[in-house]
């Protein structure tokens, strides 16, 4: 199967375009206010409406209460959550929608645990462990840490790039990968050219 990509930490509407035109899959919209690409919910459902069919929106919240998610979701009707924090597995399951549960990586990390214990979530969202950050910190972590036969979809994120997103696709075969920083000319500003070679190199390793 080709390999999904998602744009994360969309915050304009023209960035939401260029990542629809270029071929994604799905964009993310962050929900966390320490983020400088935290978009507040009626900016979300702005860019929600602009987009053509068949591309999923995600929203991302880090160890949010759950009134404040269920007031996002009022307002911009995302159709997946992507839980960045410490959520417990109850905790992701009352929204009633799908849920992608992100792991930070760093050795010692047991993704077959997280597997287990988020048996129900879409898939495992790898990232890299950045104390004090939650993504978008533009760091890689070591793919090899990432164990054969988990149970789960993996999405590849973390300092991902065209130049090395083509590598990371051939060596991990995830589902999907998630890029933010790497296709950024500001923190929360996308460059149109930097998501099409990005997605470019994601079809060049399927190929």
């Amino acid at each position: 199967m080709a390999t999904a990509v998602k744009i994360c930490g969309i915050t304009r509407v023209e960035d939401a375009l260029a990542a629809a035109r270029a071929g994604a899959h799905a964009i993310g919209l962050v929900f966390y206010g320490p983020s400088p690409r935290c978009v507040a919910p009626a900016r979300a459902a702005e860019i929600i409406r602009v987009l053509p069919p068949f591309i999923t929106t995600v929203g991302l919240f880090v160890d949010a209460p759950a009134g404040e998610v269920r007031v996002a979701l009022g307002q911009a009707p995302v159709q997946m959550l992507q839980l960045h924090g410490a959520e417990t597995p109850e905790y992701c399951r009352q929204f009633g929608r799908p849920y992608v549960k992100t792991v930070r990586m760093r050795p010692g990390v047991d993704l077959l645990q997280y597997a287990r214990d988020y048996h129900d979530a879409k898939a495992l969202l790898l990232d890299s462990y950045v104390e004090g950050l939650h993504g978008g910190s533009g760091a890689a972590f070591d793919w090899s840490l990432i164990p054969g036969g988990l149970p789960l979809p993996v999405i590849l994120s973390g300092g991902l790039t065209a130049e090395n997103v083509a590598d990371a696709v051939r060596r991990v075969r995830p589902s999907a990968v998630d890029v933010s920083s790497g296709v950024e000319s500001a923190k929360g500003v996308k460059d149109a050219a930097k998501i099409a070679a990005f997605i470019k190199g994601v079809r060049n390793a399927d190929g």
